[in-house]
């Protein structure tokens, strides 16, 4: 099976690295250079119109948006626990929490991030960095009451929805955003030591271009 994955080192991209690495499925990673537009070169657009990375290609099929992707790749390999049997208790908090990294937990950074590079200039504003910051905390507040000291968001296992939470928080923490509950800080630091996130970093950095 041919599988690829267009990615960026430090990007969404690497939430399917990870979630690869943890079902131990062999693929490349494409690396699209962010940095010049590749993302917005007629090549790359083909494969993701909305220009965005990540892209997993399977045999032909591409898939889009890392929430997606790391989901899809948990049905399709179910023996492994990283996301819960449809029509279980534990697939409904799953995606109760996978909404909530996407819609509070996560929006908050990228409106930072948008109006820091991303958006023309002229659409920045400066002062909605207050205002993010401020919905982040809440959300981190959201995010402690949930674990309620519990070493995972979905039962006692690790599941996707604990990747993608901590590669958020660790997006956060690469840009100085702060994280400073104790609890939260034991949940990520528990997680980010998974040997799976590490191998994921080496194949992005050791990734081949996008041509």
């Amino acid at each position: 099976m041919a599988r690829i994955l267009y990615g960026y080192p430090g990007s969404r991209s690497t939430r399917v690295a990870w979630m690869l690495e943890e079902l131990g499925l062999d693929y490349r990673f494409v690396r699209v250079d962010l940095s010049s537009g590749q993302h917005r070169s007629e090549a790359f657009l083909r494969l993701n119109p909305g220009g965005k990375v990540p892209v997993l290609e399977e045999d032909g099929f591409l898939l889009t948006e890392s929430v997606a992707i790391c989901t899809w790749l948990g049905d399709s390999h179910p023996e492994s626990g990283l996301v819960p049997r449809c029509g279980t208790h534990e697939r409904a908090l799953y995606d109760s929490w996978t909404c909530f990294i996407l819609s509070e937990l996560e929006q908050p950074l990228w409106n930072m991030a948008k109006h820091r590079f991303a958006l023309p200039e002229e659409y920045r504003l400066e002062g909605m960095k207050r205002t993010a910051l401020w919905e982040f905390a809440r959300a981190l507040k959201a995010l402690e009451a949930g674990l309620d000291g519990r070493p995972c968001l979905v039962g006692e296992d690790f599941t996707a929805a604990d990747l993608l939470a901590t590669a958020t928080l660790n997006w956060a923490l690469a840009n100085k955003v702060p994280v400073e509950s104790p609890a939260i800080r034991a949940y990520l630091r528990r997680h980010t030591a998974r040997p799976a996130l590490a191998r994921a970093r080496e194949r992005e950095e050791q990734g081949e271009p996008f041509a």
